[in-house]
């Protein structure tokens, strides 16, 4: 009796198992939930080759390689653009210069300017090329050659020209508002040189002496008053072959009807000079009224 009733209590637990059939959970997503999620996939593929043709394309037309991208090439020495490049903000760099053997030009509608700034950013110096004018704002200005000479020098103090000769070609010549210091003033060959103070006076200058010399012509003086030879402690040479002083007052005549054409000249106390007839003796003292 014992050992039959385990086998009973089996059968009956397999029957009931089989009469109430298997239970079946499904996994997985079904319906609406399934269909956005294919949607939403086949979205993102469709986003992924657009942005992929859109990389491509820009990558094309940009001309982007391994060396650089469009003219502009990347380089050991640094970036090298080749061709005409337009930039729209401030440049900073430590160096521009062409390629060997080609010119480098600089290009602008308005004006192009060129700041030297310090550490603090605060402009040392500014050259400005604009439509009107070519401006330079420094301390001091320098042009020299290639040997490192200086030709020209522009400070707040003084402007030094270091050129051998300064020629001024302007039709009207050069007008000082001030002094000039320079050990020679000449013109060019077969030209005259002229001196003029239209309103005011020419004053020439020098501790050791004024030399003026015309080697090739004459040397004329004109003034609308006086003219003046004055030496303070030495003497007042004229040295010449002839003397002419054409227009000098001529005292009375000692005799009359005497036609001679010798004349003495004589000299005012006050250092007038004039001319006297002359006769045996100094005929001065009788026309001292030429002095008055």
């Amino acid at each position: 009796m014992f050992g039959k009733m385990p086998q009973e209590q089996y059968a009956h637990r397999s029957t009931m198992q089989t009469s109430e059939g298997p239970q079946v959970y499904k996994v997985g997503i079904y319906g609406w939930r399934k269909r956005c999620l294919y949607f939403f996939v086949l979205l993102l593929m469709i986003l992924i080759l657009v942005n992929l043709a859109m990389t491509i394309w820009i990558l094309k037309v940009m001309n982007f390689t391994i060396d650089g991208m469009g003219n502009l090439r990347i380089t050991d020495k640094g970036l090298k653009l080749e061709g005409d490049s337009e930039f729209l903000k401030p440049l900073y760099a430590k160096e521009i210069r062409s390629r060997p053997g080609n010119p480098l030009y600089f290009q602008s509608a308005r004006n192009v300017t060129v700041n030297i700034l310090n550490e603090k950013t605060k402009v040392l110096t500014r050259l400005v090329t604009g439509p009107q004018a070519v401006e330079a704002h420094s301390q001091k200005f320098e042009v020299k050659t290639l040997s490192g000479k200086l030709l020209f020098s522009a400070d707040d103090n003084e402007v030094v020209v270091g050129a051998e000769r300064l020629r001024v070609l302007g039709a009207e010549g050069t007008v000082f508002p001030k002094s000039i210091e320079t050990p020679n003033v000449r013109a060019d060959p077969f030209k005259e040189l002229r001196l003029e103070s239209p309103t005011r006076a020419l004053v020439m200058e020098a501790p050791k002496g004024i030399e003026i010399n015309a080697e090739a012509g004459s040397l004329k003086a004109t003034c609308r008053t006086e003219l003046r030879l004055e030496s303070k402690d030495g003497e007042i040479t004229l040295n010449s072959a002839k003397i002419k002083l054409p227009n000098l007052p001529q005292g009375s005549s000692s005799s009359a009807g005497s036609r001679q054409k010798i004349y003495e000249l004589c000299v005012c106390p006050n250092g007038r000079l004039f001319l006297s007839q002359a006769g045996t003796s100094s005929t001065c003292q009788i026309n001292t009224s030429v002095c008055l």
